[in-house]
C-alpha cells in the first residue's frame, strides 16, 4: 500500500488561498484600513491553510526521525512457504498494521540454500531500502555451497526470534512415536529418507543429522532430501516421498490442527504450547536444537539508514502485532538489534564450521 501526501495551501472549495491577497493603492486613510484588513485576513487564512493541510513528512516517510522509513524491500532467499518467507512476511504485516511503514514489497530470490539472495544482498551495496530476511540456514550453506559471499560481508540489522524445529511425519504413516521411527532408520538408513526445508548446512540438515548421531546413526550414511524451505518440504511429506520431515514449528502449524501432520518430536529443550508431543530428550535421544531468524542489510549503508533500519525493528518489537505472532507462530522472542546482532553472526559462523567438521559433512 502506497500513500503519497501533496501539500497545498487551497480552500475546501479549490481556490488557491494566493488568489485572495490583493494588492490596492491607498486611498486616504480608510484604504489604509482596508489594505491592513486584507492583509491580516491573507495572514489568517495562510496560517489556517497550513494547520487544515496535513503535513508533508508523515509517520513513514524518511523523516528526520531514525525510525521512519518510507519503503523498504525484503528480499526472501528461499520459495514462497518456507520460514524466511514467513517470518518475513508476518514481519512486514506486523509493520504496516503498527503503522510503522506504508509501503512494503516482499520478493522471492530461491536458490543455493539462501546464497543466491545473499549474492543479490550483497551486490546492493550502499542500498539503504534493502534488508534480507535470514537465519542459521544461509549461515551453514555459505559453507557447503563454497559461496563466495558470506553474512559477514552484509550489515546486521536485527535477530529476530528462535524456534525449535520438529519431527513430522503424515497422518497415515506407519512410524507413531519417535521410537518407532528411530528403530526402522537404524536398520536401514537408506530405506527411511528424511526431508528438510533447508541445504546441507542448514537448520534442518543440522537437526536431522545431530539427531541421528545421538540415536547411533553415522550421519554420512543418512539419506538427506533437501528442499527449499518448509513449503516445498510439506507435499513430500504428506505424499509419502521421505519417510519424515524436519523443519519449524511456524510452518506447519495449520496442518498440525487440521491433523494432516503428526509431529513425534520437538527438537528444543521443552515442549511447545499446543503440539502435543515430547521433546528428542524425552524420547531418548540427547539432542537440543534450535533455529533462528533475522535480517541483514547490504554492506556499504550509511550510518544514517542503518540507523533507520534498525530503529525500525526495534520499533517492530515493542508492537502488539508483533507479540501477537510470536504468540500465534510458536516463536520464541529473541531481539538483538545491531552490533549485538552482528557479533552473534560472527560466533554463529565459527559454530556452525566447528558442527558440520564434526559431523564429517565439511
Amino acid at each position: 500500500m502506497t500513500t503519497k501526501t501533496k501539500k497545498t495551501l487551497r480552500r475546501a472549495s479549490g481556490t488557491s488561498l494566493f488568489t485572495r491577497v490583493q494588492h490596492v493603492q491607498p486611498r486616504g486613510r480608510e484604504a489604509g484600513i482596508t489594505v491592513q484588513v486584507k492583509t491580516w485576513l491573507a495572514v489568517a487564512g495562510a496560517l489556517l491553510a497550513v494547520l487544515l493541510v496535513p503535513p508533508l513528512l508523515t509517520p513513514g516517510a524518511d523523516s528526520g526521525s531514525t525510525t521512519q522509513v518510507r519503503s523498504l524491500r525484503v528480499l526472501v532467499p528461499n520459495a514462497p512457504g518456507g520460514g524466511y518467507d514467513i517470518t518475513a512476511r508476518t514481519a512486514a504485516k506486523a509493520m504496516e498494521d503498527a503503522g510503522l511503514l506504508r509501503n512494503t514489497e516482499v520478493f522471492n530470490l530461491p536458490g543455493a540454500g539462501g546464497t543466491v539472495g545473499l549474492g543479490r544482498t550483497v551486490s546492493e551495496r550502499g542500498n539503504g531500502k534493502l534488508v534480507m530476511s535470514m537465519g542459521l540456514g544461509v549461515v551453514g550453506s555459505v559453507y557447503t555451497n563454497k559461496s563466495p559471499s558470506s553474512l559477514l560481508d552484509t550489515t546486521p540489522i536485527a535477530k529476530l526470534i528462535e524456534e525449535p524445529d520438529i519431527v513430522v511425519v503424515g497422518k497415515d504413516s506407519p512410524y507413531k512415536t519417535l521410537g518407532d521411527l528411530v528403530t526402522a532408520w537404524k536398520a536401514n538408513p537408506g530405506a527411511v529418507p528424511v526431508g528438510g526445508g533447508s541445504s546441507p548446512g542448514g537448520p534442518d540438515h543440522l537437526a536431522a543429522m545431530l539427531t541421528a548421531k545421538a540415536a547411533g546413526l553415522t550421519p554420512k550414511t543418512v539419506n538427506y532430501i533437501p528442499f527449499d524451505g518448509g513449503g516445498e518440504l510439506l507435499a513430500s511429506v504428506l505424499g509419502g516421498k521421505v519417510a519424515f520431515g524436519v523443519s519449524g514449528v511456524g510452518e506447519y502449524r495449520d496442518q498440525i490442527q487440521a491433523g494432516t501432520l503428526r509431529v513425534l518430536a520437538v527438537t528444543g529443550g521443552k515442549r511447545i504450547d499446543g503440539i502435543d508431543a515430547p521433546t528428542l530428550s524425552e524420547s531418548g535421544v540427547d539432542v537440543e536444537f534450535t533455529n533462528w531468524r533475522g535480517v541483514v542489510a547490504p554492506p556499504g549503508i550509511s550510518t544514517a539508514d542503518r540507523d533507520k533500519l534498525v530503529d525500525l525493528f526495534t520499533a517492530l518489537h515493542k508492537t502488539p502485532q508483533w507479540e501477537e505472532a510470536l504468540r500465534r507462530n510458536g516463536w520464541t522472542d529473541a531481539f538483538a538489534p545491531g552490533e549485538q546482532f552482528g557479533s552473534f553472526l560472527e560466533e554463529e559462523n565459527k559454530r556452525v564450521a566447528t558442527v558440520l567438521k564434526d559431523l564429517g559433512l565439511a
